[in-house]
């Protein structure tokens, strides 16, 4: 294959696992929006709802009507609405709808007349990201509706939530103050009778260092793919977490080129002596940065290498200097790290970037490949009996799922 990413959905249970004993008997929603972090939403929900986690979440309606699509059971968050959304569809299909301002509540209540269907909805609060969230002066108007939508039998508030912006910054004065503010829009709601299934506010840097944010539930998105969302504290291994993607190409071509020979647009790079090239087929239109010209880093024949030139759209190479390789090697640009490759972290380093962006825009054209995956179509509601499994599913094997 050209050129794939190899999702271990073993990797995806085991983190799971640990984000539940990190959670101390809240329960864990996996965020699966953005194609599941580029690891493959289907794929990985399975896996976490295998791994125990009680809730699924999506940014998009989309997202989150493919789960269901998919025959995902349980509960599903949704935060990302603008008018004209399938809000309809999603009241059909009990997906739990977030609510930011009154406008949002009317087209949620107006689905539930259509359908005839009561809507889930969360009631969410600004306590300081400032994004989507009913910001503190509007907070009580937007709770007394969503009671009186509850009193009509229009609507059921399930939630209550929140976003912390800084909370992988530990000790950042901000986490305090969002707390704070958090702790207030609670007390609001529960003055007026709401008396909601969950409340969060934990995203994944917070369910792995604060554990005073975690109330009813913990909503972790990159730590369930087994990346660190507080590098400066600790890597993955250190809360653990295992990786879960590794993302490898097959060389396209090997050649010796003379010194002075110019590689790639613009011929950034000028070979320092006579070397040998290796043409490694991903480049920018299957998510490579090209922000990583010159600096981002790869496994080939069992050295680091580093990126020689500009990053195109479909390949770039690499100077492997006096090492032999040979076209349909394989050159492993990140995964956990384990045969001295780099991570998804390391480039990430080498862009100025972030984690978060290295994995998600791994290019649709990318196939995924997922292995070590178990029954999980059919355990998906099995979280009582998900203990007893993890100890025995160390045996499954490679497999779609």
């Amino acid at each position: 294959m050209r050129v794939q990413a190899t999702v271990d959905l073993a990797a995806v249970r085991a983190n799971v696992r640990a984000l539940r004993a990190r959670a101390r008997g809240a329960a864990v929603m996996a965020v699966v929006k953005a194609d599941g972090y580029g690891h493959g939403a289907l794929a990985c929900a399975r896996a976490a709802k295998r791994a125990g986690a009680a809730w699924l979440a999506a940014a998009t309606p989309h997202e989150a009507l493919a789960l269901r699509a998919a025959g995902l059971p349980g509960p599903v968050l949704c935060w990302l609405w603008t008018p004209g959304d399938p809000w309809a569809e999603a009241v059909s299909a009990d997906i739990d709808i977030s609510v930011s301002g009154e406008w949002a509540l009317r087209e949620a209540v107006a689905a539930a007349r259509t359908t005839g269907r009561t809507a889930r909805i969360q009631l969410k609060a600004d306590t300081g990201l400032g994004r989507n969230g009913c910001q503190p002066a509007d907070w009580a108007a937007l709770v007394s509706a969503a009671r009186a939508a509850e009193a009509e039998g229009l609507a059921d508030v399930t939630g209550l939530w929140s976003h912390f912006a800084c909370a992988d910054e530990p000790g950042h004065p901000s986490i305090a103050t969002q707390l704070s503010a958090f702790h207030e829009a609670l007390k609001i709601a529960e003055v007026a009778g709401i008396r909601p299934e969950v409340r969060h506010m934990a995203n994944s840097p917070a369910t792995l260092t604060l554990p005073e944010s975690h109330f009813d539930l913990v909503r972790p998105g990159l730590a369930v793919y087994g990346l660190s969302p507080v590098p400066q504290v600790g890597g993955p291994a250190d809360f653990g977490l295992r990786p879960a993607m590794t993302l490898s190409a097959r060389l396209a071509g090997v050649k010796r080129v003379p010194a002075g020979h110019g590689v790639s647009y613009g011929h950034t790079y000028t070979t320092p002596g006579e070397t040998t090239l290796a043409l490694v087929p991903a480049g920018y239109g299957d998510g490579i940065p090209r922000h990583a010209s010159g600096t981002g880093p790869v496994l080939v024949a069992g050295k680091w290498r580093t990126v020689a030139g500009r990053v195109a759209m479909d390949q770039f190479v690499v100077d492997l200097g006096g090492d032999a390789a040979h076209a349909g090697d394989e050159a492993v640009l990140f995964g956990p790290g384990d045969r001295g490759e780099p991570t998804a972290e390391d480039w990430a380093a080498a862009c100025g970037s972030i984690v978060y962006e290295i994995v998600t825009r791994v290019g649709a054209r990318v196939p995924r490949v997922h292995v070590n995956a178990v029954d999980e179509v059919d355990a998906v509601n099995a979280v009582d009996e998900v203990d007893a499994v993890d100890e025995v599913e160390g045996a499954g094997g490679v497999g779609g799922a």
